[in-house]
């Protein structure tokens, strides 16, 4: 049994968002905050992390590697955690090296992560061969797999169900940003151990084939797997909505920025361009259509990455003109 490591101020609170439930006429909409799970300005991977960790200092490593984007929310968390630790961090990092380190990128460095640059194509390949360089080094390295997304880091969300299990609102449905797959493997697990009655809805931010959700149920097997359970899902009971990232992994739209938009200019809630700003997106536009009965509670599980706000090319491009 994996143990966990207390990261993350918890439990995260949930709000209503009685603004836009009034403005778009559908269902009570709500809000859980893992945005303000503290750890490097917080967010989801905090969570993950409290397992990963665990299981790092437990194998006796001395540093973390993992890998993501430029901007990636996942890599300023893994620095946050390693300095917290006393431990080293390398992080791969697909895109080129900007001229100015902004956003997250630049608390990875506050954080005191050594960065290396690479292509996207090539970002595995880097990956495996700067874990194979620490090993030689000496580092005793542990590596975190993109979004922490592996059996391990599932835990997270399994305990984010038991902890929504405990707060008092139950939801019709939970709908939140889904892009490597062990945020809501882990929802779905803990849902089925919690007896959750609502649905899980993830907005697809980058894949756009069902193979992602076939990904998710396998995650789901394994972290069961990892707990001794033998359950599983089929691929089609993984819900996953693919409409909203055609544009592209982190390409803005006029979709994203009228979320980002809308949320903080009526409940003063701050998201981020490319994972909760087009989840929320897409929320809107499954609100506007119909999706959900009128009296059902919507839940937005806010999966945190504020600072890519504070990020070239995405804080100008944000304002409305």
């Amino acid at each position: 049994m994996i143990e966990r490591l207390p990261l993350a101020h918890l439990p995260t609170p949930i709000e209503a968002l009685p603004r836009l439930t009034r403005i778009l006429g559908g269902p009570q909409l709500y809000i859980k905050r893992d945005d303000l799970t503290g750890l490097g300005m917080g967010g989801n991977k905090t969570r993950k992390l409290e397992y990963l960790a665990a299981d790092a200092l437990a194998k006796g490593a001395k540093t973390l590697i993992s890998t993501g984007a430029v901007q990636s929310n996942h890599c300023r968390q893994v620095a946050a955690a390693a300095a917290k630790l006393g431990l080293g961090c390398q992080l791969v990092l697909a895109g080129e090296e900007p001229v100015e380190a902004q956003g997250n990128l630049l608390l990875d460095k506050l954080s005191g992560a050594q960065i290396f640059y690479t292509s996207k194509v090539n970002r595995d390949h880097e990956l495996q061969q700067q874990y194979t360089q620490a090993e030689q080094d000496g580092l005793k390295p542990y590596l975190i797999p993109y979004g922490g997304s592996n059996p391990i880091g599932a835990l997270g969300y399994l305990n984010a169900m038991r902890e929504l299990q405990e707060q008092e609102l139950e939801p019709d449905w939970i709908v939140f940003a889904s892009s490597s797959g062990g945020t809501q493997a882990g929802m779905i697990l803990g849902a089925h151990l919690t007896g959750f009655k609502g649905r899980i809805l993830g907005i697809s931010i980058e894949f756009d084939s069902t193979h992602f959700s076939a990904q998710i149920a396998d995650l789901v097997k394994q972290t069961a797997q990892e707990l001794g359970y033998d359950w599983s899902v089929a691929p089609e009971e993984v819900l996953v909505n693919y409409l909203y990232c055609s544009a592209g992994y982190g390409v803005l739209t006029q979709a994203e920025i009228e979320a980002v938009n809308l949320f903080a200019s009526e409940e003063g809630i701050l998201l981020d361009p490319v994972y909760t700003g087009r989840a929320a997106a897409g929320l809107l536009d499954l609100v506007r259509n119909g999706f959900f009965k009128p009296n059902e509670k919507v839940l937005f599980w806010h999966t945190g990455g504020t600072p890519a706000l504070f990020a070239e090319p995405y804080s100008q491009g944000l304002l409305r003109r």
